[in-house]
């Protein structure tokens, strides 16, 4: 039954609170795709729904740093009202050379910063902890990771390739002669960049292009919406987002869509 009253009830993070993204400082562009926050609402909790998008965030909150490692499903965490979450979303190929830590072993986990062994994490937090103001600490995050970036490895590059590919909706198979790799070698880099193997990341991408799409247009209809997403019919599409979110097509649209209204 769990799984039915998530379908009525789950909000997609984005509807949970006030949700923005910025582009992270030009010396961080290699490593970060995307800097956000996250001001949760006051009130009652809700169920937050928090779908994979392909990436791994590093994050502000409660006074600690953490990894929120690649998803395979939805996570519904257990957010406290008021919460503001900070976090700075990693670029393809950018996690395992920062963290030394392949993302297979953080797959669907949230991880203190500190577990995992980072040198750093006390002195940041100790930093941050200083700045009480969400902007301010904004603002701090990013400066001590353009600090932290002058000793990290750059990002694999054929993570990048590889995501890329999944993003625009080629197959993977085409990626072998690219990168010349082997198969059995392409799914060993994606476990070890992404958490799991070039056909799931194909599939998350696609389901978040279909959100894309909920954004865009709050009345294109379902079988449209899924052929332009590229999935092979509404069932198909049914089905995906469902695994992916545990919420329904027509719930997804009319969430998103709510987004675009004034007020």
């Amino acid at each position: 039954m769990a799984p039915e009253r998530r379908k009525d009830t789950a909000l997609l993070a984005a509807r949970a609170g006030r949700y923005r993204e910025y582009a992270p400082p030009p010396a961080l562009r290699h490593h970060f795709s995307r800097f956000w926050s996250h001001a949760l609402h006051d009130g009652p909790p809700a169920q937050v729904a928090i779908v994979p998008d392909g990436y791994c965030d590093l994050l502000w909150i409660d006074g600690r740093l953490a990894v929120a490692g690649p998803d395979r499903t939805a996570a519904f965490p257990t957010l406290r009202p008021g919460t503001t979450v900070i976090g700075a979303r990693f670029a393809p190929g950018a996690a395992v050379p920062w963290l030394k830590t392949p993302l297979s072993a953080l797959l669907g986990r949230s991880v203190p910063l500190a577990d995992i062994g980072w040198k750093r994490t006390a002195e940041f937090e100790a930093r941050l902890g200083d700045y009480p103001d969400p902007p301010d600490a904004m603002a701090l995050f990013g400066r001590l990771l353009e600090e932290a970036a002058r000793d990290a490895d750059e990002p694999a590059e054929d993570a990048a390739v590889i995501f890329a590919a999944a993003d625009s909706g080629r197959p993977a198979s085409g990626l072998l002669d690219r990168l010349g790799m082997s198969e059995r070698q392409l799914r060993r880099r994606c476990h070890h960049h992404f958490g799991y193997g070039a056909k799931t990341l194909e599939r998350i991408r696609r389901f978040q292009r279909f959100l894309d799409l909920c954004r865009g247009s709050g009345t294109m209809p379902l079988a449209q919406l899924a052929l332009e997403a590229g999935f092979a019919d509404q069932a198909h599409m049914t089905r995906e987002v469902g695994e992916f979110s545990g919420l329904t097509p027509t719930a997804i649209l009319g969430q998103l869509s709510m987004l675009k209204r004034p007020g």
